[in-house]
């Protein structure tokens, strides 16, 4: 049994509800799963685990400024531990933008960080045009305009593929 932290920076809980998703499948296969936003992982011994996974949201085409600096501040560590790395973004919902080498921005962040990680992931996220502040609203409903995608400003459109999650959980507990 190892012990797992998933780490995570989310805009609007999509991206803790995957987490979350994770951890359900790293305790049924039997590792020690911890999952805490980015800023509460700092108060614990990174040390203390085996595997450190890192999620991260796109809003307006990037990652929030935390992530890369939580990398850069523990990259040595993440070096010599297990590790990985997934984003959750809208794009992701179109297949020729769903893998981790044709995903606009995964591979925008990995250019402007020195870390490698050892496992990529890129997951569909979520629209909930409901939920959104009205100026997010409107952003998003033009770009969705501009890429072909739903305006309906009552949708909430689930576009995750959890079975690709739950694949990419099994391949996180079989990390050495």
């Amino acid at each position: 049994m190892s012990r797992i932290l998933i780490a995570y920076s989310s805009t609007d809980g999509h991206t803790r509800t995957i987490c979350a998703r994770l951890r359900q499948v790293a305790q049924r296969q039997g590792h020690f799963t911890t999952v805490l936003p980015l800023a509460q992982s700092e108060t614990l011994d990174l040390e203390a685990f085996d595997t450190i996974v890192i999620g991260a949201s796109i809003r307006y085409g990037k990652h929030q400024p935390e992530v890369a600096k939580f990398i850069q501040r523990h990259q040595a560590l993440l070096e010599r531990k297990g590790n990985a790395f997934f984003t959750v973004n809208i794009v992701a919902r179109k297949p020729e933008k769903s893998r981790p080498e044709t995903n606009p921005y995964l591979i925008k962040f990995l250019r402007q960080i020195s870390w490698k990680p050892k496992l990529l992931e890129v997951f569909a996220g979520r629209l909930d045009y409901p939920s959104y502040r009205f100026v997010d609203r409107f952003m998003i409903r033009l770009i969705m305009r501009m890429t072909n995608g739903p305006t309906d400003p009552k949708a909430v459109i689930d576009f995750t593929d959890w079975a690709q999650v739950d694949a990419f959980g099994l391949r996180l507990c079989s990390m050495p």
